[in-house]
């Protein structure tokens, strides 16, 4: 018997180390997440990471919802330079220099160890990679990524004697169809815009599509140069401005981002530029038949990519970070990006994402979904320089002024250059 109680004292013993042990090689993640438009996005990031943790039981992943895309890189700065940061965050690839610059994330690449991790680093889109990539090095995978594209709303072109189906394909046009979509009530009071361009929220990034088609490019690949006062962005904001005081086919003043959506549901705009990670929102929510394609073009057809990136904090354990990186590619995988898109409506970011079952499924049903993967073919990489947030507020801020009337486009723009000079001198 005391044999026997040895033995059973050896096994409870073994057991309760087991059991430390295990307990002791958990890894535990902490992932900060934005939410920036509507659709089902919480919800689904919360279904993929308990699907990762049921399936990976050492490691443990909190997802905590920060907020805005502004809202979520202060949060993870602040937390960096408190000394506890997350492991992982979606942050907006435009934020990936200021990320740099502040030291607190590292380059995927220090991870990559197989010939399959090679292959995955390169199984993205090159159009999403611009803004992923700098010095030879990956710093984010894309993710909840985006292009701006055109909504229509088609019971709206039909009343206006317009063929319902054919959106205008350049500005010219937009002017034109702008102008017979426009309806007043018996006061003269416009009870419906033609177009509503949002110039508040991101409103350099709705213009950057401007500017594409007008075949110019605000800052160079090594986010130490802008251009904002090349006189093709001149032309750009003027046509923007014009569609208002000019032309009359869009309100006056600053147009609100997060209104623009209902706007459109409630029949206050015939037209809209937003973000495709607004489709699934759309699609759920317009009382009408709807069509989405790509921005009119002038010089040529564009759209400034746009979303987030997911990034690896470099203040973490080797053992977190190999756990983040095995996240990362997991989620990433066309069955799990296939979710994520079909989801919320964000671009599936590699192409084999839209060779599975479930996307070709999905795009048969609802082939809107395709135009912002088309339209990459005319995409360019975001704003994006060091000091980031500052460089862009001071953009946003002459765009402001542009239209609301306080200053000449040009004035605007050259004083813009003169402020983002300043700032980005000392990364040339």
């Amino acid at each position: 018997m005391k044999r026997f109680g040895r033995f059973r004292t050896s096994v409870a013993s073994i057991a309760l180390l087991w059991g430390m042990t295990s307990a002791a090689m958990a890894v535990d993640l902490e992932f900060y997440f934005p939410v920036a438009v509507g659709g089902k996005a919480a919800d689904t990031i919360k279904e993929l990471t308990d699907e990762y943790a049921a399936a990976n039981p050492g490691v443990n992943i909190d997802a905590v919802y920060a907020g805005s895309y502004g809202d979520t890189v202060t949060k993870a700065l602040t937390a960096s330079r408190g000394g506890k940061p997350p492991q992982l965050s979606v942050i907006l690839s435009v934020d990936m220099f200021t990320l740099i610059d502040e030291e607190v994330i590292m380059p995927f690449d220090d991870l990559v160890e197989t010939d399959e991790d090679k292959a995955w680093l390169q199984s993205f889109y090159p159009a999403f990679m611009e803004n992923s990539q700098t010095g030879g090095k990956t710093y984010g995978i894309p993710f909840q990524r985006s292009t701006p594209v055109l909504y229509w709303n088609k019971e709206a072109f039909a009343e206006a004697g317009l063929d319902p189906d054919t959106p205008p394909s350049t500005w010219e046009e937009t002017i034109e169809m702008g102008k017979k979509l426009v309806k007043k009530d018996g006061d003269g009071n416009v009870t419906r815009w033609g177009v509503r361009i949002p110039s508040s929220g991101f409103p350099y990034w709705l213009f950057q599509g401007l500017t594409t088609q007008n075949d110019v490019i605000l800052a160079n690949s090594d986010g130490n140069q802008t251009n904002f006062a090349d006189p093709k962005v001149a032309e750009a904001l003027q046509y923007l401005v014009d569609l208002s005081t000019k032309h009359e086919v869009m309100a006056p003043g600053i147009i609100e981002w997060g209104a623009t959506p209902k706007a459109f549901f409630e029949g206050q705009t015939a037209m809209m530029w937003t973000s495709t990670g607004n489709l699934t929102n759309v699609r759920n929510n317009a009382p009408f038949d709807f069509g989405v394609g790509l921005l009119p073009g002038n010089v040529r057809r564009g759209a400034p990519t746009g979303g987030g990136n997911f990034y690896i904090f470099s203040d973490s354990s080797d053992e977190q970070k190999k756990a983040a990186f095995d996240f990362v590619k997991w989620i990433s995988q066309p069955a799990q990006s296939a979710k994520w898109t079909i989801a919320t409506g964000y671009v599936a970011p590699r192409p084999d994402t839209w060779e599975t079952a479930e996307m070709k499924a999905y795009t048969d049903d609802f082939a809107p979904a395709l135009v912002a993967r088309d339209q990459l073919e005319f995409a360019v990489a975001e704003l994006s320089t060091y000091q980031n947030q500052r460089v862009t507020a001071v953009f946003n801020d002459a765009l402001a002024a542009a239209i609301t009337g306080s200053k000449s486009v040009e004035d605007a723009l050259a004083e813009a250059q003169k402020q983002a000079d300043a700032i980005l001198k000392e990364y040339r």
